[in-house]
């Protein structure tokens, strides 16, 4: 698929938080001191570094995660989208994301974000229960998360939160209520991750010990069934495996992702995916510590860590393992067309077939998605099915 006719986003990472969560294995580190000016320069700086390196195209999509970037200063958001219209342009409808914590400080600066252009915010609400809020390490109470959806619906055309379900002795009718709940307040947006216990975090050295237990698999995939059937009788039905939306409300940067798109990472430990204009396909991604991409952009003007060109076969793998994460799949003539070879070239068609009678895969013959019960089951799939 010609670079140009791609979906293209860009990923900007603030990677500050007020603390780190128990459950987060993110690029997100905690600094006493954080020079603002100094930050929104760097993060120019990389900017200009990339569009002298990319064939101009407008953007369709930004997004401001982390980290905390509702802790970023509204002067900080603003130079860098002045920086980034000024070098790619916009897309005529184009959806900018910034991520925000619930907290009163953060809540106060919706207003200002909502006025440099900002017109989607993900709230990261988490919890609508005080002990749970409590145990997953968050800084701001259920009043503080009620009081910060009310005003991102009335500061913004559209906003979502997220939620984390599958919690310690958390049971099916808690969720039930909880999510219910989280419903009657949603906008055409949620997100609904299950408890996952991440290498490196506070919640996998306790798991490791033996002080924490989460469901057992089985127990699980009744909480995500019971969470695709209240979701969609919301008409919020799940269009990725743990992202909801009413019809038109998907994220357009996060199908920029999941569409196999091209999109520039900025920012210490973003990632980026992009085809050049001789059709070579890149990925890179930068360095994770603060301080040390700092230092690399005063060294090269880019905190570039790593780069690599990808081959075809690790594209196809790629586009796969994004695709198959959306319910409605991969189309095989977008397949064809971005990788230049059928889907068949690079997948066991005997085990597509078996997975196919199994009820894991749909049989259709435009495109390769999963069903319902494929989506639970999807890494060990794909780990079969790739050639």
């Amino acid at each position: 698929m010609p670079h140009n006719k791609r979906p293209f986003g860009v990923y900007v990472h603030w990677p500050f938080c007020l603390s780190k969560c128990p459950y987060c294995d993110f690029n997100s580190h905690v600094r006493a001191h954080v020079d603002h000016a100094q930050w929104a320069a760097a993060l120019m700086q990389e900017i200009q570094y990339f569009s002298m390196h990319i064939a101009p195209r407008p953007i369709d999509s930004i997004f401001f995660g982390g980290g905390t970037p509702s802790l970023m200063a509204p002067q900080t958001v603003e130079a860098v989208l002045s920086c980034l219209q000024q070098q790619w342009g916009f897309s005529k409808n184009i959806e900018i994301t910034l991520e925000a914590n619930p907290t009163s400080v953060e809540a106060d600066k919706f207003a200002a974000f909502a006025g440099l252009g900002v017109n989607r915010l993900s709230l990261g609400v988490q919890s609508l229960r005080p002990q749970a809020l409590k145990m997953l390490g968050r800084e701001h109470s259920v009043e503080d998360a009620r009081r910060a959806i009310e005003l991102a619906s009335k500061h913004f055309p559209r906003y979502s939160f997220d939620l984390i379900y599958a919690r310690p002795d958390q049971s099916l009718a808690a969720w039930n209520d909880e999510l219910s709940e989280a419903i009657s307040m949603a906008g055409d947006h949620l997100s609904l991750y299950q408890l996952t216990i991440e290498k490196g975090t506070a919640f996998y050295t306790q798991w490791r010990q033996g002080k924490l237990q989460i469901p057992a698999e089985e127990q699980a995939a009744d909480f995500y069934n019971l969470t695709q059937d209240i979701c969609s009788g919301a008409q919020l039905p799940a269009y990725e495996i743990s992202n909801h939306a009413a019809v038109g409300g998907e994220s357009r940067h996060n199908l920029v992702y999941w569409t196999y798109g091209d999109y520039v990472g900025i920012g210490p430990g973003a990632h980026g995916r992009l085809t050049l204009v001789d059709g070579q396909r890149v990925a890179y991604h930068q360095h994770r510590l603060p301080e040390a991409w700092m230092a690399a952009i005063s060294d090269n003007g880019h905190g570039t860590a790593q780069r690599e060109v990808l081959s075809m076969r690790h594209q196809a793998e790629e586009m796969l393992m994004m695709g198959l994460r959306l319910t409605a799949g991969v189309s095989l003539r977008d397949f064809q067309d971005c990788i230049g070879r059928p889907v068949s070239d690079y997948i066991d068609m005997e085990k597509l077939g078996s997975f196919k009678e199994q009820g894991l895969v749909v049989d259709d013959p435009q495109c390769l998605k999963l069903t319902g019960d494929g989506r639970l089951v999807m890494n060990n799939l794909l780990g079969q099915l790739l050639t």
